[in-house]
């Protein structure tokens, strides 16, 4: 596979908008493990292989096990999750999939358990940009396999 276009170097101003609210997210205290398996999802959810890549191998730098992620696709059927998780990856799906669920109030009010509002909002911001970063990568066909994780998001103590 080829890329189309690198869309860092056509449009570095959107790009950077983009930046600034990923480093939003990053900084609005929601773990990073917690982050990581919301990318994952996302992309697995929209095909994105490229975002895949990254965010599987960020998750590992941010202390995520190999099992959890493997069975991130089939989470539901799986033990590995806390309750808040699991409330994060529903409410991840439903917002992935807006147009076929329209965010049901059921799901809403099980997230809501789990996160105060400040929190939720900023939970839905890594699932939108998530969502966004993944239509960039799949439009342009960036090509996975050649990211390399900065840092660890969780450097061991």
């Amino acid at each position: 596979m080829e890329p189309r276009i690198n869309f860092y170097k056509a449009a570095p101003e959107g790009i950077n908008a983009m930046r600034g609210l990923e480093h939003y997210i990053n900084q609005s205290g929601l773990d990073p493990s917690l982050r990581e398996l919301v990318k994952i999802r996302a992309s697995q959810i929209n095909g994105c292989a490229y975002c895949i890549d990254m965010h599987t191998k960020d998750a590992r730098a941010a202390g995520e096990t190999e099992q959890r992620i493997y069975a991130l696709n089939a989470w539901r059927e799986t033990p590995f999750f806390s309750e808040r998780e699991r409330a994060a990856l529903e409410w991840t799906e439903a917002i992935t999939l807006i147009p076929d669920t329209r965010a049901p109030d059921d799901v809403f009010f099980s997230v809501r358990q789990f996160f105060g509002e400040e929190e939720l909002v900023n939970l839905t911001l890594a699932i939108v940009t998530i969502n966004a970063w993944n239509r960039l990568a799949i439009a342009f066909r960036s090509v996975p396999g050649s990211y390399k994780p900065k840092a660890a998001l969780n450097p061991p103590a």
